[in-house]
């Protein structure tokens, strides 16, 4: 009789806001949140930041946060901010049996099954705060009848406007005076978020409970690791585990890469050991995507001084001195701020102390490295 054993899933997930297996490092974060909703109005997990630098998993923490939110009966509404954000959510604000006119609503709309009355609402700059909350407002009288609440996430919150920040800070701030069960989660890059919260109409967001996605710790890792090639039915020598960990630096999208094309090597050989070859392997296949969806990009568009700028960071291990850097382009003082300015509001390079930088986005470095070596 022919037995067919049935092959297990790769259960690494390195692409774009896919869940990982384990989310390691960030379990105090869903844990706040997860308190927030239980503990009611007022709860500080119930309004929460989540910065970053690029790859660290805000999009994923933002998937995870959702589903929180269903598991308690919450309406979960997600979105990315882009032009027409608010308009958006008054849109999901709504059943999606509604129909709204780009400019205005009907005297009459349906939220929820239920016939609210919002008047001449125009979607305009002006008129938004007004209009957002009056949708948010409805959609929570009709939440509430079967005691659930409504959850809100803003993804890659840096491209917001200014006029929808308002909107929604003004909409979400009443929510809170009138006791009502909301949550919004806002997650983007650091510096452009603070230059955004920092604006003094939207004070209300500074409050905000704020959770920086830093790099996990290498032990964390490790343990990750050896937890999932087992719970997957493969079995890992401790020293590899050791070698793939560390070539992750710590780096969330870099630990889903290595994991998911070392287990993939072993799986092409229909093993269920992993060599010293498959973990080779692993990490030259996920320094190459890393690369090509992260560093190849990033460099994409910027200027040929942004470039050079970067490459005389390059050859520091670490943070670089700003007199420094532009010592090594050949340059003033002056002349080097300009590009270093430019590179720290697109969140390429961050300051590290007074007159000091370092790169934003990992394994920059090394790629700039291998091109200078190679160019």
């Amino acid at each position: 009789m022919l037995h067919i054993t049935q092959r297990k899933m790769n259960p690494f997930k390195p692409t774009a806001g896919g869940e990982p297996p384990l989310l390691i490092g960030r379990e105090r974060v869903v844990r706040d949140f997860d308190k927030g909703l239980d503990n009611g109005v007022g709860a500080p997990g119930r309004i929460m930041l989540i910065t970053g630098a690029r790859g660290t998993g805000k999009t994923v923490m933002l998937t995870v946060l959702g589903d929180k939110a269903r598991a308690h009966k919450w309406d979960v509404i997600e979105e990315t901010a882009s032009d027409g954000l608010c308009e958006r959510l008054v849109s999901e604000l709504c059943s999606k049996d509604s129909l709204i006119d780009k400019l205005t609503f009907a005297p009459s709309i349906t939220i929820a099954g239920a016939s609210v009355s919002l008047g001449e609402a125009e979607l305009s700059p002006k008129r938004m705060p007004e209009t957002l909350r009056k949708a948010m407002s409805a959609r929570l009288d009709a939440l509430e009848k079967r005691d659930a609440g409504l959850m809100i996430s803003i993804d890659e919150t840096q491209a917001a406007s200014r006029a929808d920040l308002i909107a929604i800070a003004t909409a979400i701030q009443h929510q809170i005076r009138e006791k009502r069960n909301v949550s919004i989660v806002f997650a983007g890059l650091p510096q452009m978020i603070s230059d955004l919260f920092d604006d003094e109409v939207i004070t209300f967001l500074r409050r905000a409970h704020t959770n920086v996605l830093a790099n996990v710790p290498i032990d964390e890792v490790k343990e990750s690791f050896a937890q999932t090639f087992e719970d997957s039915g493969m079995s890992l020598d401790t020293s590899l585990v050791e070698k793939a960990a560390v070539a992750t630096a710590g780096y969330p999208y870099m630990i889903q890469l290595v994991g998911y094309y070392i287990w993939d090597a072993a799986d092409a050989r229909e093993s269920t050991v992993i060599s010293k070859e498959d973990v080779d392997e692993g990490i030259r296949e996920a320094r190459v995507d890393l690369d090509n969806a992260v560093c190849v990009p990033e460099l994409h568009g910027l200027s040929k001084n942004d470039k050079a700028y970067l490459e005389a960071m390059a050859v520091s291990d670490g943070p670089s001195g700003t007199s420094e850097v532009a010592k090594r382009m050949g340059r003033s003082a002056k002349y080097a701020a300009t590009y270093r300015k430019r590179l720290l509001d697109a969140y390429v390079i961050r300051q590290t102390d007074r007159g000091e930088v370092d790169f934003a986005v990992p394994f920059l470095r090394e790629y700039l490295r291998g091109h200078m070596q190679k160019g």
